[in-house]
């Protein structure tokens, strides 16, 4: 929390975390990646023949041709042809080179850790065994399916593959019985929803077969864990079912986009994803419509104009707004819940009106549902069961704001298409008139495959009349999908005066860490627990509830604060993360499961035996001597009570501190002139014979039993052209003065990324922040504070951030950064960058 003159020092913020640090920037990740393939050798062994076969073959260059793969590949007909070999070589070749690289991913992201957990010679088990029995149970499954005469395993009966992607999901599924539960979840739903998607959509032979090994993999670790009496999951918490129901959401949105990249995609699904993902029609269709009319000939070509200009973006309309209301669920909100089931519904309508409208027989109503309507029913059913995690609202303010905007943004769509069409009445085939218009407008708002669904309307065909169909059903859905993104992403907080005077009460009655005081700052919001005898300070910042230090009030209660926080996080779909802690809230996080890591390192200062004597206090008695021959004196005041001239004149030195610097000032857990104003706030100014300030520091009281007993540094400040010994003498002067008044210690708070000790064995994460502190010394001078503050002989006590989600550190790390830096210009992080870089 200390900020001197020179060198400047700000609290930094904690970085992704990568398991090697290193002397450059991208170093870490890199260094990690290769430590992680050094100790799996099976990884390296896969790797190598995959690719050495690879190259050998002349797959990677061409990709595999027809008679290798009929040799290699396992399929219907290699089977048939008595190739029993097939399920083992089809583990070491791959298709063509994008598979190569596909599969070369998640060799590197799922065996090594597979090697730590189960060694790798279960791990080679594991995969074989699941490349053999799912390869050939989904190729069985296809051959039952095209024998009963299902069109859809027909139509891939002939197809042989080839890779080992299947052992992978099977080796993933058992790999998540040996994760934490919040990864096992995680991971056991992308094993199932990823080859899920790929074969409702795609279709192909494949896409069945690791499928078929993903659900081997997840039965035979589920065997296991039994076997080995592991205790099963615990229910999930209202965050994480939110994040498992908006990834299948994610899921169906981006089916038919995936379906769209592969030729020949033919899965069950994909029949009607044109009605989700709309494509260019292709020269044959657009001569079947023109044979029917001419006006149908024209709406054709009308349709394939469009994928020539902006609007194509129409066409992936409803993957994008699935992908924002994702969003929305993600966080719990009732409205993306509303508007997702909407959508569903209208989804199977339309489906239901199509089929009706097609008078097929009674014998395909099965065949239309599971193709057809399984996918938005099962959708909804999903969010009608888990409709209860989904009851956050958005602000009255906010959703009639909302609604205002998207009501406006509609009119003004409709007037400029409807209204200025009629003026360019000739540019339209046929003529142009209001009531045409009228019903052209749905066509501007729908994906260009809805067109042949519509009723006639007019064809555009001069250079105004298209734009106005390009543009203004475009503009309309790019404001509504922003406004809806921002919607849901505006933190749902709520804090007033009452409770920040009910937590300063608590404050003052019982006490906290030496920062519990930053909690009385503007900004924070409150939670109380059930009594009131303990409290929370935080801010939301996206979906991370970020704490100003640990909880404060009654010692027993502030122990059971962090359960209590945690759950009221957790029931509003935010993401917890109790920052600058001490041990106490660290062990309290620990037995929830979370994690943690050293951010800082407090220094305090015992007062009742301190004396500047000996030879390791030279430097302070050095200060105090120089400053008394210079004139210069250290004098009490509370910036309110203070004259104008000192005020003006720590104005000035705060504003040449900033300015010198280029950069604006931190907050958070950094007080700036604004934190000085407040009564309890002592500030310990220097100044000479002339009434010229030198330097001040600010001291903010630590409570216990209603009186303060400690104090703690916030702002300092140094005048560049003063005493060049004024930080040594004001800290110097504080101590001396606070001993006096009966205090306990004093704190001079924290010094970010620097550790007095190195821990025998740091996690990978702690290790990065190591690095990322030697690399931000010449700029923030991190290590030089810790020395600074080593000339007060201080007691050193580590400062932690505790969160329970590793997956949520790129954005809590986003949080902090924001919490810090909230007003960082483009043009300051630039210039940050390049002190940085120099």
């Amino acid at each position: 929390m200390i900020r001197l003159g020179q060198p400047p020092v700000r609290e930094a913020v904690p970085v992704e975390e990568t398991p090697e640090p290193g002397p450059q920037h991208g170093r870490p990740a890199v260094t990690g990646i290769a430590a992680r393939l050094r100790s799996a050798p099976l990884t390296l062994t896969l790797l190598g023949l995959l690719w050495a076969i690879g190259g050998a073959t002349g797959s990677l260059s061409h990709g595999a041709s027809r008679e290798l793969l009929s040799q290699v590949g396992i399929g219907v007909p290699t089977l048939a042809a008595g190739h029993w070999w097939t399920p083992l070589s089809s583990l070491l070749l791959c298709p063509g080179r994008g598979s190569y690289v596909v599969t070369s991913l998640l060799l590197i992201l799922i065996v090594p850790a597979a090697e730590r957990r189960l060694g790798w010679a279960r791990t080679l088990g594991v995969l074989v065994a699941g490349q053999v029995v799912g390869t050939l149970l989904g190729t069985g499954l296809v051959a039952v399916g095209s024998r009963t005469g299902e069109q859809w395993t027909a139509a891939v009966a002939d197809q042989t593959a080839a890779g080992p992607v299947t052992g992978l999901f099977a080796l993933a599924g058992v790999l998540g019985y040996r994760l934490s539960v919040l990864w096992r979840r995680r991971l056991h739903l992308l094993v199932v929803l990823v080859p899920l998607v790929m074969t409702l959509y795609v279709g192909h032979l494949q896409s069945v077969q690791r499928f078929a090994g993903a659900l081997l993999g997840l039965g035979a670790g589920a065997l296991l864990a039994r076997r080995r009496g592991q205790p099963r999951g615990r229910r999930s918490s209202h965050t994480e079912t939110r994040v498992l129901v908006a990834l299948c959401l994610v899921a169906a949105a981006l089916g038919p986009l995936i379906a769209s990249l592969y030729d020949n995609a033919s899965g069950p699904f994909n029949t009607f994803a044109e009605l989700y993902f709309s494509h260019r029609l292709s020269p044959d269709e657009v001569a079947d419509f023109c044979a029917l009319s001419a006006h149908d000939c024209a709406r054709a070509h009308a349709v394939e104009r469009i994928f020539d200009t902006p609007a194509r973006l129409m066409a992936a309309l409803f993957p994008a707004l699935l992908l924002v209301l994702a969003e929305g669920l993600r966080r719990g909100l009732r409205l993306a819940w509303r508007i997702t089931v909407a959508t569903e519904l209208l989804w199977a309508a339309l489906l239901l009106w199509l089929f009706a409208g097609t008078g097929t027989g009674a014998g395909d109503v099965v065949q239309y549902f599971v193709e057809a309507l399984l996918l938005p029913l099962l959708t909804t059913g999903l969010l009608l069961a888990t409709r209860q995690r989904f009851g956050l609202r958005v602000p009255g303010a906010v959703l009639r704001r909302l609604a205002l905007l998207l009501g406006g943004a509609m009119l003004a769509a409709s007037a400029a298409y409807a209204g200025l069409g009629v003026l360019v009445a000739r540019q339209f085939e046929p003529g142009a008139t209001f009531r045409g218009m009228l019903s052209g407008l749905p066509a501007q708002f729908l994906p260009p495959a809805y067109n042949d669904l519509l009723p006639d309307y007019p064809i555009a065909v001069g250079p105004i009349a298209r734009a106005l169909e390009t543009y203004c059903g475009l503009a309309f859905w790019v404001v509504a999908l922003t406004a809806l993104l921002l919607a849901f992403r505006r933190p749902l907080v709520h804090a007033d005066a009452e409770d920040a005077a009910r937590a300063r009460a608590l404050l003052t009655a019982y006490g906290g860490s030496t920062l519990s005081f930053i909690t009385t700052w503007d900004g924070n919001h409150y939670w109380f627990d059930e009594e009131g005898r303990a409290a929370v300070a935080y801010r939301v910042l996206s979906t991370v509830a970020l704490t100003t230090g640990d909880p404060f009030g009654e010692p027993e209660a502030r122990r059971r604060a962090v359960a209590g926080f945690a759950r009221y996080c957790d029931a509003r779909g935010w993401t917890p993360c109790f920052y600058s802690v001490t041990p106490e809230t660290r062990a309290a996080a620990g037995q929830l499961g979370w994690r943690s890591l050293q951010v800082a390192e407090d220094t305090v200062v015992a007062l009742p035996e301190l004396a500047f004597t000996g030879r390791k206090w030279q430097d302070i008695r050095t200060a105090l001597n120089k400053a008394g021959k210079q004139g210069i004196t250290a004098e009490w005041w509370s910036y309110h009570d203070a004259p104008h001239a000192l005020r003006d004149q720590i104005r000035s030195i705060s504003e040449e501190w900033v300015s010198e610097k280029g950069l604006p000032e931190m907050g958070f857990t950094l007080g700036g002139l604004e934190e000085l104003d407040d009564p309890a706030v002592r500030l310990l100014i220097a100044v000479d014979g002339e009434r010229r300030v030198h330097g001040l520091t600010s001291w903010m009281p630590v409570y216990e039993n209603g009186v303060p007993v400690g104090w703690t540094l916030d702002f300092m400040r140094r005048r560049s052209d003063g005493f060049r010994g004024v930080t040594e003498f004001l800290i110097a002067s504080a101590a001396l003065g606070f001993k006096e008044e009966g205090a306990r210690f004093l704190s001079l708070s924290g010094a970010p990324l620097a550790r007095s000790g190195q821990d025998a064995g740091p996690s990978g994460l702690q290790r990065t922040l190591d690095w990322m502190g030697r690399v931000l010394e010449p700029v923030y001078g991190f290590r030089s504070l810790l020395a600074f503050k080593a000339k007060f002989q201080p007691e050193y006590r580590p400062m932690f951030m505790a969160y329970p989600d590793p997956a949520a550190l790129p954005s809590i790390t986003r949080a902090i950064g924001k919490a810090y830096l909230p007003h960082l210009t483009a043009a300051q992080g630039v210039r940050l960058m390049r002190k940085l870089s120099s």
